[in-house]
């Protein structure tokens, strides 16, 4: 069964699929988008209690309701300086060190640090050696991305690809599956270093959206951002959001922060928890 569900996914038309996802996550006939949002509320138990509008028919189309914001203060920013913060929602994947340019993930599965930022040599020499934390965002979980430690972006880069499932069994049986599907980079410089946040796209994701750019990437190219100005985020801030759930990748250069010890595969994160501390 899962052998059928794998060769199932590399024979389904994933852009033709995602397209037609997004026409109709972006539908505002209110009959279709309620129902829509109910269903998914309902099938994926989401606690709307924590949305800035809890009211499931007040979002003008199922992407609005995708993307929802959360009240203030549901979510805690941990206050320490030195803390480096989950930057969403989710369940670990992996956590540990980049090896000599190549990343856990899974059982028997590494990939390739060089492959994942673009095959860019500049890229990748910041984060050979340095730390890595993979975070799998489900359906149901709140889908913004916010900054892990304050940093001035330098480089950013959407990645066109494939749009493979990104949940745990494609995860554990499909190799290289974050270098096959289309993502987002960016690079970020700050005190202690620098870090990337990369937002890996998923099967029926209908767009990545990053705050200075205002609006999705166009699928299908390799867009590189045009950065005119210091764009400057504190940690906390918000940074992108996936239209419909996926993957973010966190790198860190060598020596830069140490993982909570305890911290494993499998565990849970909330947006603004600590998951490390910056080096000396």
């Amino acid at each position: 069964m899962r052998t059928i569900h794998l060769i199932l996914q590399k024979l389904i038309p994933h852009h033709l699929l995602s397209r037609s996802t997004s026409a109709v996550a972006n539908c505002n006939w209110p009959w279709m988008k309620n129902l829509l949002i109910k269903l998914f509320i309902r099938y994926f138990k989401v606690d709307m209690s924590e949305a800035v509008d809890a009211d499931p028919t007040a979002y003008a189309c199922f992407n609005d309701f995708f993307t929802r914001s959360l009240r203030p203060g549901v979510r805690s920013i941990c206050a320490d300086p030195d803390a480096v913060i989950s930057p969403a929602d989710g369940t670990i994947s992996q956590i540990g060190s980049v090896d000599e340019g190549r990343i856990l993930q899974a059982k028997s599965h590494l990939y390739s640090l060089h492959t994942l930022l673009g095959e860019s040599d500049a890229r990748s020499a910041r984060f050979r050696d340095g730390k890595f934390v993979t975070i799998y965002l489900s359906p149901r979980d709140y889908h913004r991305i916010h900054a892990p430690q304050t940093g001035t972006l330098v480089d950013s880069v959407y990645l066109p690809g494939s749009l493979f499932s990104v949940n745990p069994h494609t995860v554990n049986n499909l190799p290289d599956l974050f270098l096959r599907n289309e993502r987002l980079v960016t690079v970020f410089e700050s005190s202690f270093g620098c870090l990337a946040v990369v937002m890996v796209g998923a099967m029926i994701v209908a767009g990545i959206h990053s705050v200075w750019r205002g609006e999705c990437y166009p699928p299908g190219r390799v867009t590189n951002d045009t950065i005119s100005a210091p764009i400057h985020l504190a940690k906390g801030a918000e940074l992108g959001r996936f239209q419909l759930g996926s993957t973010v990748i966190l790198l860190f250069s060598p020596n830069s922060l140490r993982w909570l010890d305890h911290l494993a595969a499998g565990d849970s994160l909330q947006m603004g928890q600590k998951i490390g501390s910056l080096t000396d």
